[in-house]
C-alpha cells in the first residue's frame, strides 16, 4: 500500500467551509453517499457536485472512496446494489487507491444505517465473503472494511466481533479499515472488549486505512458523532496500531447535525481549529512512527534520499 500520510474526510458539512486546497493534507476522503446520484438517474454523480468533484480530484492531495450505504451487505443481488452501480464507477472515475465500506445491512429501501450492523456469525462470513470478494473484483483495487459503531448488536452471533472481520477479510481476500473511535464508542456502550484486545484479534497486515474521530453522551449513550475532539484512548491507540501495521492513510472525522439533530451544529471558525489541531496531532504521531519524510507531502524528492558514497557528502 503506498503510503499517503494524513486525511481529512470531505463530506458537505464540513466541504462548505473548511479550507481544503489551503491545508497541508495527504489525502480527502469523499463520502460516496453524498455525491452518488440515485438509482433511477442516468448520472453516476450528481449533476451538481461534479464539477466540485473533478476539482477536488484535480487538485493536489489523493482522493480516497469510501461508502457508508452501498447495500453491498444486503440481500439483494450484488450487481443491482448501489455499491456496484453507482460506488464502484466513482472510485475509479477518483482514481481512489482503494474503497472502504462500512460492514451495515441494506437494502434498496433502508436507510437506517447507523444502527444496522451485521451479523457476527459463521454462516454470515460465507455469505458476506462471496460478495466482497466480487465487489473487490469490480473495484480493481483492494476493498476495506470498516468496522461499525452501532447501538443495538445484531442477533444471532456466534463470533466476536473482530474474529468476525478477521474471519472475513481471510476467506474474501479483503482488507480492513479501522476506526479507533468506532471501536471505543462500542467499547464504552458494551464493554465487551478493549482498544488493544479488539486490535490483538486482527490480522494487521491487511490494515489500508485508519480513521479518527470524536463523539460525546447524550442519553446516556455514547454516541459516534464526530462532533469533539479525538479522545486520548483513540491517540494511544493510533500510535500503537501505527507501529504494528502500514496503513495507507489516517483519516478524521469531522461531522455534526449530519449524524442527529442532538448533536450541536459546527462553528465554521472553532472547528476549523479543532480540525487543525487534530490534524496536526495526527501528522505528529505518524511522523513518529514512520519518520517525517514519510507522508506524500513531506517526502523528499528522490535525490535528496539518495544515500551519499564515502567521503561525499550528504
Amino acid at each position: 500500500m503506498t503510503p499517503l500520510g494524513i486525511g481529512l474526510q470531505y463530506n458537505p458539512e464540513v466541504a462548505e467551509w473548511f479550507p481544503f486546497h489551503e491545508s497541508r493534507i495527504d489525502a480527502v476522503e469523499v463520502l460516496l453517499d453524498t455525491v452518488i446520484a440515485p438509482l433511477d438517474s442516468p448520472h453516476v454523480i450528481l449533476p451538481d457536485r461534479l464539477a466540485e468533484i473533478d476539482a477536488l480530484v484535480a487538485a493536489e492531495p489523493t482522493v480516497i472512496a469510501h461508502s457508508n450505504y452501498g447495500a453491498e451487505f444486503g440481500f439483494e443481488p450484488l450487481e443491482r446494489t448501489a455499491a456496484v452501480l453507482r460506488h464502484v464507477p466513482a472510485a475509479q472515475r477518483f482514481g481512489s487507491p482503494w474503497m472502504s465500506d462500512h460492514c451495515f445491512y441494506g437494502d434498496g429501501s433502508w436507510s437506517d444505517l447507523w444502527s444496522s450492523p451485521v451479523q457476527f456469525s459463521r454462516a454470515e462470513v460465507n455469505r458476506l465473503a462471496e460478495r466482497a470478494s466480487r465487489l473487490q473484483e469490480l473495484l480493481g483495487v483492494p476493498l476495506a472494511h470498516e468496522n461499525a459503531a452501532y447501538y443495538v448488536p445484531c442477533p444471532g452471533a456466534d463470533l466476536a466481533e473482530p474474529d468476525f472481520l478477521a474471519a472475513l477479510v481471510e476467506k474474501a481476500g479483503t482488507h480492513l479499515h479501522i476506526d479507533l473511535h468506532n471501536i471505543h464508542t462500542n467499547a464504552v456502550n458494551f464493554g465487551a472488549y478493549t482498544l488493544k484486545s479488539y486490535l490483538d484479534a486482527l490480522p494487521l497486515d491487511r490494515v489500508v486505512e485508519v480513521h479518527v474521530a470524536g463523539g460525546s453522551w447524550s442519553g446516556g449513550v455514547y454516541h459516534d458523532w464526530h462532533d469533539s475532539r479525538v479522545p486520548e484512548p483513540v491517540w494511544e491507540t493510533l500510535e500503537d496500531l501505527l507501529t504494528r501495521s502500514r496503513p495507507g492513510a489516517v483519516v478524521l472525522e469531522v461531522q455534526g447535525r449530519a449524524h442527529s439533530s442532538h448533536t450541536r451544529e459546527l462553528d465554521p471558525h472553532a472547528d476549523a481549529e479543532l480540525i487543525l489541531g487534530d490534524l496536526e496531532r495526527a501528522a505528529l504521531i505518524w511522523d513518529r512512527v514512520y519518520g517525517p519524510h514519510s507522508r506524500r507531502t513531506t517526502a523528499l524528492p528522490a535525490a535528496a534520499t539518495t544515500t551519499a558514497g564515502p567521503g561525499e557528502p550528504a
